[in-house]
């Protein structure tokens, strides 16, 4: 079978949500996040982490694409392995190409976005901000005469608060956010230089591989189980399609020189069909995705897996619901 057909036979088969009620016998606490089931093992200090196929954009749900799942644990699996020097990470064990077994930690109460490039299609974006008139975005003063998806003269921190389901993140500076009284300068400031030190790292290897990788965000947490008792560490996922934006490289100059946009290797796909065929950017329900974007949706996630790895992706294309339940031991 052709990867195509694969795809294609896959839109049927796609991972929506979980409907497990125990995990090894035993209930256990839930959280189900806009793409994440979680069920978290108090006993065990462990969160149990089922990554679906679901999409989220504008902050919202609007569908599920092939193997993106799959696409997504491994590829963060591939991070937290690659970054470990860095910076500590949750990951313990994946017992299926859908699940990732975590230690629980603490999430602080704050996204660290870290950005290079003046792009952005949506509302709360640095590009609209700057489209708008603003020289000043999360406290970082911007130069005049920018073009869109041009580089920044240096890598920024841009906070984010970190909305419910249904709510939109806010961009705020280092200030505002220390204003909310969520967080400790001291707190922030380290998961800051972690942020920063993990940026660089992933530039670097984009670049290797022939992209740009033009921004991303990180969750990072406390480990309480740790000896220091505050040890921050990496948590959810990392330099994923959904958590950040990669540019093809070899063309970047030429297409941003005559005011095209970057060929990227993301959901900015998804993003750009949203807000521009469908004329939706996230206000009421969203638009039923054609399967003709889902496969192509899916075509870039793989993708994005074999060029940032440089291995192919070997998908599993069994009934996902039981065998992530054979894994688990879930019912």
């Amino acid at each position: 079978m052709t990867r195509d057909a694969m795809l294609q036979a896959q839109l049927g088969r796609t991972l929506d949500a979980t409907p497990f009620r125990t995990i090894g016998g035993r209930a256990l606490e839930r959280y189900d996040g806009k793409v994440r089931d979680c069920f978290i093992d108090r006993a065990r200090g462990e969160r149990i982490i089922i990554v679906t196929d679901r999409l989220s954009a504008f902050d919202a749900v609007v569908g599920t694409i092939p193997f993106k799942g799959q696409v997504l644990n491994q590829l963060a699996q591939f991070w937290f392995d690659k970054t470990s020097a860095i910076a500590p990470n949750h990951m313990l064990r994946v017992p299926d190409p859908n699940v990732m077994i975590a230690r629980e930690c603490e999430p602080l109460p704050v996204e660290l976005v870290m950005r290079a490039y003046l792009t952005g299609v949506t509302s709360t974006s640095i590009w609209k901000a700057y489209e708008a008139g603003a020289r000043t975005f999360c406290g970082h003063a911007l130069p005049d005469g920018m073009r869109k998806n041009q580089a920044l003269p240096h890598p920024i921190l841009t906070p984010s608060t970190k909305a419910q389901k249904g709510d939109h993140d806010v961009s705020v500076s280092r200030d505002e956010m220390l204003a909310m009284g969520r967080i400790s300068p001291d707190l922030l400031d380290r998961a800051a230089e972690l942020a920063a030190a993990l940026f660089a790292a992933g530039q670097r290897h984009a670049a290797d591989r022939g992209l740009i990788l033009a921004d991303t965000k990180y969750e990072i947490g406390l480990d309480r189980s740790r000896s220091a008792g505050d040890q921050l560490v990496v948590i959810d996922e990392i330099h994923t399609p959904d958590s950040s934006r990669y540019w093809y490289a070899d063309d970047y100059e030429a297409r941003v020189a005559c005011g095209e946009e970057p060929r990227s290797l993301d959901k900015e796909y998804v993003r750009r069909w949203l807000a521009g065929d469908a004329g939706w950017s996230g206000d009421g329900p969203p638009p039923i995705m054609p399967d003709e974007i889902r496969v192509e949706a899916a075509r870039r996630y793989i993708a994005s897996y074999e060029i940032v790895t440089g291995q192919t992706f070997e998908p599993d294309p069994r009934d996902p619901i039981p065998r992530i339940a054979s894994a688990l031991d879930a019912r």
